[in-house]
């Protein structure tokens, strides 16, 4: 005995049969799986490795910097500035203050080299050529010309470095050596250059 039943897709399920009737359930088609062919597996690959490539230089480049420590090029601290006759009685002489943090002084008595660093927190003060006096921009601190503060909130006046003759009768100065006021250190010959 031959049944009538009809045409069923791969995806048709029968659930009952009754009286030549078939009910059929229909379930969700199975995904077709792809097939991964060599060259797909290839390129994967490739660039796996390229990622763990570039990873591995970058943690060898991150690494590697701490070899070579941060330098600091700073200018020397020891410098020529020149002969006694190039600078002027009762003038400040701001040749040297961006290039070595100096303002060289002559008086009638003879030259003294002052630190550019105000005393209050570290600003650069300027020179006020008109108001004879030294003021900083950051909270108004006032030097005279010789250094000596008298107004603003800078608590001591300014440093003095070392200042002689170099063997070619050139001035040099020397920053290693700081000469401080209240210190009585400005009585020290070295702080002093007589002309």
């Amino acid at each position: 005995m031959t049944e009538n039943v009809p045409n069923r897709s791969e995806n048709e399920v029968p659930i009952e049969e009754t009286k030549g009737e078939t009910v059929v359930k229909t379930e969700p088609p199975k995904p077709v799986k792809k097939q991964v062919d060599r060259r797909s597996i290839f390129s994967w690959m490739g660039l796996a490795w390229l990622s763990f490539t570039a990873a591995t230089l970058g943690m060898a480049a991150a690494i590697g910097r701490f070899f070579f420590p941060n330098v600091l090029f700073e200018p020397p601290l020891t410098f020529k500035a020149g002969y006694p006759e190039d600078y002027i009685i009762g003038a400040v002489d701001e040749r040297f203050k961006e290039s070595f943090g100096v303002w060289l002084v002559r008086n009638s008595e003879g030259i003294f080299a002052l630190s550019t660093v105000c005393t209050h927190l570290g600003c650069t003060p300027n020179w006020l050529g008109a108001e004879a006096k030294f003021k900083c921009p950051c909270h108004g601190s006032g030097f005279y010309k010789t250094g000596i503060n008298f107004e603003g909130p800078a608590p001591r006046p300014l440093e003095r470095y070392m200042i002689s003759y170099a063997e070619d009768g050139q001035i040099l100065v020397d920053k290693n050596r700081k000469f401080q006021y209240e210190k009585g250190q400005w009585k020290d010959p070295d702080s002093f250059l007589k002309v």
